[in-house]
C-alpha cells in the first residue's frame, strides 16, 4: 500500500511536469491557428494562471463569457475605463481589451504582489495599469496590518467596474466598505459586473436536492459550497465549515444583498444564476450587473 501511494505521488509530479512543458509548446502553436479573435493571445501559461482556474480551455471559456457580458452590458462599445478588483493575473484584462480601443483604459488592482508584478511585465502599456493595493485579507494576505484602505482612484472615472470571484472573500465589514468604493469610483450610469455566492431561494431549494433521506449531504464536489457558518456572527454573511477563515468562501443571503447596496447609488440590473446551485447559469458563481443612478 505504501509503494502504492508512492508510485501514485511520482505518477503526479511526472504528469504535472509533463503539462507544464506541453502547455508552452501548446499555447504557441495554438496562436498560429487563431482566426477570429485576438484576445486569448494573452492567456499566460500554466505557471500563471490562478485564480481558481488553471486549465488554458477554462481560462478561455471564462474570458468568453465575461466578455459577452460586457458587451451586453456596456453602453458604449470603445473607448471605456474599466477597473477591475481583485485582478489577479488579468483574466478579466484579456475579456476587457476589445471595449478599450485607443482611447480607453484598463485599471486592474489586487492584494498580491506577485500577480501585480506579473501583469505589469505580461500586459501592453500604457492601455493596461496595474495597482498592488497592499492590505489585509485573511484567506490572501493575512500578515498584513492596514484593513479597508480607500482606493487611490478618482471619483466618478469608471464606465464599469469587475470584480470575479472578490466579494466571496470578504467579510460583511469589508463587502459594505468597497461595495461603496465601487460607487465612488463609477461614474454617474455607469455598470458593475460583481460575482456573489448568493444564498437565494433557488440555494435553498439546492440543499435539498443535495441532501439524502437522513438529512445530511452527499460527499460530493457539490457539498463544498453549503453555506452554513454565520461568517464573523453576522445572520447575512456565511461561510461553509471547512473554511480555515470565513474569507475563505463567503456566501451572502437576498437580504444581505440588500443591505449591501443600501448605502450606494446602485441598483440591481440583472442577475445570472451560479451554476452551483444544482441549476443550469452561465457562470459558477452568481453575476449580478449593477448600475449606479
Amino acid at each position: 500500500m505504501i509503494l502504492g501511494k508512492i508510485c501514485t505521488r511520482v505518477l503526479k509530479k511526472m504528469g504535472v511536469g509533463f503539462y507544464k512543458l506541453l502547455d508552452r509548446f501548446y499555447i504557441t502553436l495554438d496562436r498560429k491557428h487563431i482566426l477570429r479573435t485576438k484576445t486569448i493571445r494573452l492567456i499566460p501559461t500554466e505557471s500563471n494562471r490562478r485564480g481558481g482556474k488553471y486549465s488554458y480551455a477554462e481560462w478561455a471559456h471564462v474570458i468568453g463569457i465575461f466578455q459577452t457580458l460586457m458587451f451586453i452590458h456596456l453602453d458604449k462599445k470603445d473607448g471605456n475605463v474599466i477597473l477591475d478588483v481583485g485582478c489577479g493575473t488579468g483574466l478579466l484584462g484579456i475579456a476587457s481589451e476589445p471595449f478599450l480601443g485607443e482611447k480607453g483604459r484598463y485599471v486592474g488592482i489586487d492584494v498580491t504582489k506577485k500577480d501585480i508584478d506579473f501583469c505589469r511585465n505580461h500586459y501592453p502599456q500604457p492601455i493596461f495599469e496595474f495597482i498592488h493595493f497592499n492590505v489585509n485579507n485573511p484567506a490572501y494576505t493575512p500578515l498584513r496590518e492596514s484593513k479597508r484602505l480607500r482606493w487611490n482612484l478618482a471619483d466618478g472615472s469608471f464606465d464599469l467596474v469587475t470584480a470575479l470571484s472578490v466579494w466571496t472573500h470578504l467579510s460583511e465589514e469589508d463587502a459594505l466598505f468597497y461595495m461603496m468604493e465601487v460607487n465612488r469610483v463609477l461614474k454617474p450610469h455607469g455598470k458593475a459586473i460583481i460575482t456573489f455566492f448568493l444564498l437565494d431561494e433557488l440555494y435553498q431549494r439546492s440543499l435539498d436536492i443535495r441532501s439524502n433521506e437522513k438529512g445530511r449531504y452527499h460527499m460530493t464536489s457539490q457539498a463544498l459550497w453549503i453555506f452554513d457558518q454565520p461568517a464573523y456572527g453576522s445572520d447575512a454573511w456565511f461561510c461553509p465549515k471547512w473554511a480555515k477563515v470565513p474569507e475563505n468562501a463567503i456566501g451572502v443571503t437576498s437580504a444581505g444583498l440588500n443591505h449591501l447596496i443600501s448605502r450606494t447609488k446602485l441598483n440591481i440590473l440583472t442577475h445570472y444564476q451560479g451554476n452551483w446551485k444544482e441549476a443550469p447559469g452561465i457562470f459558477f458563481q452568481d453575476v449580478l450587473v449593477f448600475q449606479k443612478t
